[in-house]
């Protein structure tokens, strides 16, 4: 079975080898056609602490890592620019 991948947007790295990332996905309501966005935050396993708060990451399912982190990281698309 195929693992799932994701892409979002890194929202907290204050943790030590984990990141917090929020997806954003757009659903239609199934009676009034209405489409409306709904957000999810996954916790990913960062094992080089590389990731930064705004960065566009690629992650996919593994293994249980602990309670809440089944994630683990596969590459950061685009690094926010430092200001």
């Amino acid at each position: 079975m195929a693992k799932k991948r994701f892409q979002g947007v890194v929202t907290s790295d204050k943790m030590d080898k984990t990141i917090v990332v929020m997806i954003n996905r757009t659903k239609v309501h199934p009676i009034y056609k209405k489409r409306y966005q709904v957000s999810k935050k996954y916790k990913v396993h960062d094992q080089k602490n590389e990731a930064k708060i705004g960065d566009q990451v690629t992650f996919e399912e593994c293994r249980p890592l602990s309670k809440d982190k089944k994630w683990r990281l596969i590459t950061i698309l685009s690094e926010k620019a430092s200001s």
